[in-house]
């Protein structure tokens, strides 16, 4: 992977996580007070993974002893929070040299087990974990008549960058 590549990968996520916390206001929380909740821990979920994983880049310590919170947030704190931690995520993938990326660095997981990954391995597992958990969102929305965004790359490329319609591409 390279860095233009990684940067990319967090700047859709971005985009995603503000198109889908765009459709999860539509989510009834009286109607639908179950599948809200349910929405909104997953993406606590990502949340913390992506903190405890931002903790481990930087060689710091977090707070967290589990990959969720006993405390549910509202929707809009924990979108705040997400969109800073996105920022946090695309400012330091942009600075990052391919020797910063390649470093590896040992952990510990919430369960007291440890861990050795690359930092580049660590900023595709932020990526790749944040769309899975953003796809089962996007499940129970739909299964109560909530269209979910549509969360692909392409999607974010074509969106965001018209031009590739017609084959050309345009680098940031």
């Amino acid at each position: 992977m390279s860095q233009p590549l990684l940067y990319t990968l967090f700047r859709y996520k971005t985009w995603a996580n503000v198109e889908l916390f765009a459709e999860m206001r539509k989510l009834d929380p009286e109607a639908h007070q179950t599948e809200r909740h349910t929405a909104i821990r997953l993406m606590n979920h990502i949340y913390v993974v992506d903190r405890i994983f931002e903790a481990h880049l930087t060689g710091r310590t977090h707070p967290y002893t589990a990959t969720n919170t006993p405390e549910t947030p509202t929707l809009e704190a924990l979108q705040a929070e997400v969109a800073a931690l996105d920022q946090w995520f695309e400012d330091y993938v942009q600075t990052r040299s391919a020797a910063d990326l390649a470093e590896s660095v040992a952990f510990t997981f919430t369960d007291g087990t440890t861990g050795c990954m690359t930092r580049e391995e660590m900023l595709a597992h932020i990526v790749t974990h944040g769309g899975y958990h953003r796809g089962a969102v996007g499940r129970i929305m739909a299964q109560v008549a909530v269209p979910p965004p549509r969360d692909i790359l392409t999607a974010y490329l074509h969106r965001t960058q018209p031009a590739r319609r017609e084959g050309i591409i345009q680098h940031s």
